[in-house]
């Protein structure tokens, strides 16, 4: 009896046991895939800065829209066959918290530019904890659409309702004059009506201003004029506690490409020499004195990095991922 019990004992336990680790099992397979993807923001310090880079989208750079020598571009065209992404560029922007202000530089193409795949910018700062509305100064580095689109919607409302905007003079007035966009060509006049149409509710609300030398804007940043790309590019150099971050708009189109061979140019470049000029200048500059870099268009999310001399161009150091963005 003892010994038939014993039996009966045991096979309800192993039936018990079998169920326990099937049940698990069976769970565990049938967990659903999750598309999302994280916030996309990345944050570092620069001396008693919060630098936060905000992620707008990625997009490809057409290699046609590349100017260099046959041997560089037939280059360029065998690397892609290899590496279909090469030339995917993330498209940004960066808030800078002084502690005092909070201060947007660039601000994402929204829905001006892009084809749909860009205009995530306004998400990513709620996702880094801040609003719009508490944003207070938009440094703007140029105004072609994939840069400012992220300012206003398309029915002519303000994203950052307290925020004043400077950019440079000359490239206001090159963008905003009805004069030069009557003049100019077919293939750039969506430019000038977008600048037009994004600029006018700051200007309307007196919160456009512009810039024409080094007045001071914001305590410890510099401006650098970068001439070239646009009439009026310009750069913002943040400097704390001896720790210093560039801000350069589009020096870099094609990062993996014009790294490598500065004289590349791009076709959205008004002067294709000055650009190559100003692009050679800096770069030497910025790996030698090991500067942050905060770009808006890289093949690496976040955008910020460094840059080392590598043979006769230059390679890019990203800034790596870590929770512990404060001790770096």
């Amino acid at each position: 009896m003892f010994r038939r019990n014993s039996i009966y004992f045991v096979a309800a336990f192993l039936a018990v046991l079998a169920t326990f680790v099937a049940g698990p099992n069976a769970a565990l397979d049938a967990a659903p895939q999750h598309r999302d993807q994280v916030p996309g923001f990345y944050r570092v310090k620069v001396g008693d800065l919060e630098v936060t880079a905000l992620y707008d989208g990625t997009g490809v750079f057409d290699p046609h829209w590349l100017n260099g020598t046959k041997a560089t571009m037939d280059g360029v065209g065998k690397a892609l066959q290899e590496d279909p992404q090469l030339l995917d560029v993330v498209d940004g922007g960066f808030l800078v918290n002084t502690g005092k202000q909070l201060i947007l530089v660039d601000a994402g193409a929204g829905t001006w530019w892009g084809g749909g795949v860009l205009g995530r910018l306004a998400g990513s700062l709620r996702s880094a904890g801040y609003t719009p509305e508490e944003v207070g100064i938009v440094l703007l580095t140029h105004l072609h659409s994939d840069h400012v689109g992220g300012l206003t919607t398309q029915d002519g409302k303000r994203v950052f309702p307290n925020a004043d905007v400077y950019v440079a003079k000359a490239e206001s007035d090159f963008w905003l004059s009805p004069e030069i966009a009557a003049k100019a060509p077919k293939d750039a006049q969506p430019f000038f009506q977008s600048a037009q149409a994004i600029a006018a509710p700051y200007i309307k609300a007196g919160k456009w201003h512009t810039f024409s030398g080094s007045e001071p804007i914001v305590d410890g940043m510099q401006l650098v004029a970068l001439p070239g790309h646009t009439p009026g590019h310009t750069g913002y150099e943040f400097s704390s506690k001896g720790q210093k971050i560039l801000f350069w708009g589009d020096i870099i189109h094609a990062q993996r490409v014009q790294l490598q061979h500065p004289e590349v140019t791009a076709i959205f470049d008004i002067d294709q020499t000055a650009a190559a000029a100003t692009r050679n200048q800096l770069l030497a500059r910025l790996a030698r004195e090991k500067v942050l870099i905060a770009t808006p268009h890289t093949s690496f999310f976040p955008s910020l990095g460094r840059l080392h001399k590598d043979g006769s161009g230059y390679s890019w150091a990203p800034v790596v991922f870590t929770d512990r963005w404060d001790e770096k």
